[in-house]
């Protein structure tokens, strides 16, 4: 095992010292004897597979070591100094950057998650070898996942899918890009999987036939104009034909491009001769033509591509690039790394990871975890619009961007005093969305009263987001105070509490630490500016509140006498719900659960409203069994009443899902009264419904028709 390795790494470097690799294996060998994989096998050929990878891409020692040993602080007694005593600070260090924080306390396991990955993103802005090392310690853990359970599958794809291939794209690691989501696709829509690759191995002869004959035609003709060339076919990946089919909503007959010829040359002259010689033999369909090797992707990847019609009236995509370009596309970053040092090898390197130095120096004003998630996942999807300066210079800004994306990426001072600007010569409005080749002249004026708050909603990049924000938390600090006391007194309000309950001193002063500021005004300023969300300040409120209250009941018995049972049990029945031992009581189907009849629930009696009925594993009931307040329900057997559920469909975002979702519901005559529906930058699509059914029964036979409906993930009651 190890053997393999040493011989991995000495194909690219013959004169490497391979005795800390030999020291490391064996501090990995004895720390994680006693382990194993779920697999069975023992747990050394995780971290083994791991480094193979890591030397795959031609990485320095130091990086390789690290792997061997990435599992053995977080997984092992072995700590942080022990590795750095034995092994060396260097690599103590690379180990330490992938470490998890698994002996912290989070709250949600997605705040546990952005921590990891805020943690991550930090190390890996020091050194970049860190998010080459998780990296490969994912994708060998995706290779070998068939043993784990199918929820853990799943979501570990979807993870996989949503931010570790997004970040090997943005590094410009293709080679695992590629591997990560066609891996990711398997666990997540294993028969649409399956499905494409029968397909695609159907007629796999036909097509390899199809691009030998054209590979051909361009050898012949690159042979008689002496112009050296090696040309490649490459086959589509699964996940990009899938992402194809959905996006485009085709089936799989209906897609051509499934292989692509790679025509690599020795300079940047020959790329636009080659291309010249490409188009005089086929014709170009219009608009497909990219020039990436002018404008390289935010990457680092550079190419010339083009779509002809080829010999049989079937389109082709060809892609010209030179030798160092192919490796940079292969290998990113990784490219760019002397494997003798562990250092860049170009000066241009640094520039290429401005966006996570943009990152990083956000993150710390992102204290929801679910808005660091939301930041990263922008950033990493690089989707992107090329516009330019007047004076000719290109900027990369997320497709959907706008004016003022453009002006916070020139300068803040440019942003905060945009009053309008001129898309090639013509005044457009601010919510303009930016379009490929745009010249982009933004409008200024030193009177400016600064940015407008309404420009967080159709603004796209982090970037700008961030700088309106900091904007507001610096000039508008008395207005935000009154802003956020605003927010926070209607949210207040429409939950039902009294807020000179909810906010008392005492209870405000463990938000205070909790966030490190100093008074009310502190937090109401944070809200009122978009620092703080309102959920981050009441939960740890309404949480105080309800041990309060759970207090009092032991103390007294809060008026529940008026409700005791007679000497004859009676049977309150309101909206199809018996409620046992209690006359004209009010009854509240809870909003948290949506219990339905079918469901086993159960009754709390609230402070003036009533009965509140809950589904029994509802969360927001359990820690109260034992309490006075619990009382026993059940559901009337002739209830002709309607009720209300909620349902959550997710699904790949694609044409005509709406309606599809619409037609089960008119089939069902299931009527709804809220629909939402989102989609996030990978392609999924969130649908939440609120329907209104008779019980259990007939909102089962709802969640399996919408799972019959092609693209669809998954579908559960919220």
């Amino acid at each position: 095992m190890i053997g393999k390795l040493k011989e991995k790494i000495k194909e690219y470097y013959q004169d490497a010292d391979l005795s800390t690799i030999d020291k490391a294996y064996s501090l990995a060998l004895n720390a994680h004897k006693e382990q194993k994989r779920v697999s069975g096998e023992d747990y050394i050929s995780h971290p083994i597979s791991v480094a193979y990878i890591l030397a795959d891409l031609q990485l320095d020692i130091a990086t390789i070591t690290a792997g061997i040993l990435h599992d053995v602080i977080e997984d092992t007694p072995y700590s942080f100094d022990d590795v750095k005593n034995i092994i060396g600070e260097e690599v103590a260090i690379l180990v330490d950057g992938v470490t998890k924080l698994s002996k912290l306390d989070f709250v949600s396991r997605e705040e546990q998650q952005a921590e990891n990955l805020r943690k991550m993103l930090i190390a890996m802005a020091k050194d970049i070898r860190v998010i080459l090392i998780k990296l490969a310690d994912r994708l060998h853990n995706m290779r070998t996942m068939k043993h784990m359970p199918p929820n853990k599958q799943r979501a570990k794809a979807q993870e996989t899918l949503e931010i570790f291939a997004p970040i090997a794209h943005r590094l410009g690691i293709s080679k695992i890009k590629w591997e990560l989501e066609d891996l990711s696709l398997r666990y997540i829509d294993p028969e649409g999987y399956y499905s494409l690759v029968n397909k695609v191995a159907t007629k796999r002869k036909e097509r390899e036939e199809y691009i030998q004959n054209v590979i051909d035609i361009l050898n012949k003709k690159f042979a008689e104009m002496d112009i050296i060339t090696d040309i490649q076919g490459r086959p589509k990946h699964f996940y990009s034909i899938y992402n194809k089919m959905v996006n485009k909503n085709k089936d799989f007959e209906q897609i051509f491009d499934l292989v692509a010829v790679r025509i690599i040359v020795n300079s940047i002259k020959e790329c636009y001769g080659v291309l010249g010689i490409v188009h005089t033999l086929w014709k170009p369909i219009p608009g497909r033509f990219k020039d990436y090797i002018a404008m390289p992707k935010v990457n680092m990847y550079q190419s010339l591509h083009t779509t002809i019609i080829g010999p049989k009236g079937d389109p082709v995509e060809i892609q010209i690039r030179t030798w160092e370009m192919h490796r940079t596309s292969e290998y990113g970053i990784a490219a760019h790394w002397k494997y003798k040092t562990g250092k860049s090898s170009t000066d241009s390197f640094e520039r290429k990871l401005t966006w996570l130095r943009q990152l990083m120096e956000m993150q710390g004003d992102l204290k929801d975890s679910r808005e660091f998630m939301e930041t990263l996942k922008i950033d990493l999807f690089t989707d992107e619009v090329f516009v330019f300066t007047p004076k000719g210079d290109v900027i990369n800004l997320p497709t959907g961007s706008t004016p003022i994306d453009f002006a916070y990426t020139i300068h803040s001072a440019v942003g905060n005093q945009c009053v309008g600007a001129k898309i090639n010569g013509k005044i457009v409005p601010l919510d303009y969305k930016l379009k490929n080749g745009d010249i982009v002249d933004i409008l200024t004026s030193p009177s400016s009263n600064g940015p407008s708050r309404d420009w967080l909603n159709i603004i796209k990049s982090s970037q700008a987001r961030n700088k309106i924000r900091q904007w507001f938390k610096k000039e508008k600090r008395e207005e935000n105070i009154q802003k956020g006391k605003e927010i926070l007194e209607k949210e207040v309000r429409r939950q039902g509490y009294q807020f000179s309950k909810l906010f008392k001193t005492e209870w405000i002063e463990k938000v205070l630490k909790k966030f490190n500021y100093n008074s009310i005004d502190d937090i109401y300023a944070t809200v009122g500016y978009g620092g703080l969300s309102i959920n981050q300040v009441l939960s740890p409120l309404k949480e105080e509140y309800n041990k309060l209250y759970e207090k009092a009941e032991n103390k007294d018995d809060l008026g529940l006498k008026q409700y005791k049972k007679s000497s004859k049990e009676r049977m309150a029945t309101l909206n199809g719900v018996k409620v046992s031992g209690f006359k004209d009581m009010a009854v509240r189907f809870a909003k948290c659960c949506n219990p339905v009849p079918g469901d086993e629930i159960i009754g709390y009696i609230t402070r003036g409203r009533g009965v509140s009925i809950h589904r029994v594993d509802c969360t927001n009931i359990g820690n109260l069994e034992g309490s006075e307040r619990i009382v026993d329900v059940s559901w009337e057997n002739d209830a002709k009443t309607n009720y209300q559920a909620e349902i959550q469909i997710k699904a790949k975002d694609q044409q005509g899902l709406l309606s599809n979702v619409s037609n089960v519901l008119a089939e069902a005559k299931i009527p709804i009264t809220a629909m939402n529906a989102r989609t996030t930058k990978n392609g999924t699509a969130y649908i939440n419904l609120t329907t209104e059914v008779k019980g259990s029964e007939e909102l089962e036979k709802l969640i399996k028709g919408f799972n019959k409906i092609k693209g669809v993930i998954s579908t559960h009651r919220v």
